[in-house]
């Protein structure tokens, strides 16, 4: 099958994301469930995306981040244990994404379908464009009386996050986790705009981000100091919440994920590659010196808030299986006392578990913290030795 694709405007003054251009005709085959998210394999993309109750998925793909609206949208052709997949042969790294998934919009249901609104990937390795706020980016019509029970038909193209697909290869060389004993371990913890944003030996376009982390006056600093392991706050891509962004500020600590796969684009600098290979140079870097690198992550809400957050990701891709609400009794308390819905992993682990995917998404503590080892694929992407 061969898609042709339609030309669209682009936004003025977005974050560009230098990516191939679009083939004219774009060829779709099965492809395969594993691995879950975009795959490139050197000759193709294979696109995977678990979602029980959809009854179409659709990949969009874009001519930049700065677009406006997609050049093509092409069916997912094939569902295998609960999950979506398309081979690409056409499509290469740097090509820029997101899913329109069709579905049934029931909310006491469990169900907020919406075709109207495009969702990233919750298994992206890239972030190509982060949220734009506005009203369209929920599912719901802001401040309709009926709340979320309403139905919201604005696209949102135009503000969507995107991701990227990207190339995993990267040079290692002989990078080992230094595997420092515990009782020999001084473990920092920092934040990656905290600890460099101000520091006077790096130059100023790069503080503030993965790079100015894995520099020679960064590391050096942290040497004299005897550390042996950084902890990072979270480097997730996450979400700056509306109230903060209309009033100027911006949600600095990061615990409002929406990509667990993603390294922030915020921390990314410029002109220095994809972000996720400038995370991968910061561990190098760290790890050449004789520093491991820990992450601190959360795993049990999303950036989508509570039932009446906005639809970015996994609310749009399945609410029922991602974002069940919690019943008691007749009552359905879609927003868990209005505090974050809790992200449910059952059956998405188990679909991945049976396919071989790593369930990094899996139950646990609040609270985890995950030393990277070279060879390991953990929630940022961006450890996995090739």
């Amino acid at each position: 099958m061969a898609v042709a694709k339609r030309s669209r405007p682009a936004i003025e003054n977005a974050t560009l994301y230098l990516m191939p251009a679009i083939p004219t005709s774009i060829r779709v085959w099965p492809g395969k469930p594993y691995p879950l998210g975009a795959t490139w394999d050197g000759r193709g993309v294979n696109f995977a995306l678990y979602s029980e109750h959809a009854t179409r998925v659709d990949l969009c793909l874009f001519e930049s981040a700065a677009a406006t609206s997609e050049s093509v949208c092409i069916a997912l052709p094939e569902r295998t244990d609960l999950v979506w997949h398309g081979y690409f042969p056409d499509l290469r790294p740097g090509h820029v994404y997101g899913y329109r998934v069709h579905g049934p919009y029931d909310p006491q249901a469990g169900h907020r379908f919406n075709p109207h609104k495009i969702v990233l990937d919750p298994y992206a390795k890239e972030i190509a464009r982060a949220t734009a706020w506005g009203d369209e980016m929920f599912a719901y019509r802001v401040g309709d009386p009926q709340q979320d029970l309403s139905f919201d038909d604005r696209d949102n193209a135009a503000t969507a996050p995107l991701a990227a697909v990207i190339d995993p290869a990267f040079t290692w060389s002989d990078d080992r986790s230094p595997n420092t004993p515990w009782h020999q371990t001084v473990i920092y913890e920092l934040h990656v705009k905290g600890l460099t944003r101000l520091h006077p030996e790096v130059p100023e376009e790069l503080r503030g981000t993965f790079t100015a982390v894995g520099s020679e006056p960064v590391v050096r600093h942290l040497q004299q100091l005897g550390v042996t392991a950084v902890e990072l706050l979270p480097v997730h891509q996450h979400v700056d919440d509306r109230h903060l962004v209309e009033r100027g500020l911006r949600n600095y600590w990061g615990y409002n994920t929406i990509g667990f796969f993603a390294p922030d684009l915020a921390f990314k600098s410029p002109d220095f590659g994809t972000t996720t290979d400038q995370f991968k140079t910061m561990v190098r870097n760290l790890h050449a010196a004789g520093i491991e690198v820990i992450l601190d992550v959360v795993y049990n809400h999303t950036g989508e808030g509570n039932h009446l957050g906005p639809m970015l990701s996994f609310r749009g891709i399945d609410n029922a299986a991602y974002l069940p609400a919690v019943r008691t009794g007749s009552a359905v308390l879609r927003g868990l006392h209005g505090l974050r819905q809790h992200v449910q992993h059952a059956e998405p682990a188990r679909a991945a578990a049976h396919h071989g995917q790593p369930e990094v998404l899996g139950a646990g503590d609040a609270r985890r913290r995950v030393p990277i080892r070279s060879g390991q694929h953990v929630g940022a992407g961006a450890a996995r030795r090739r």
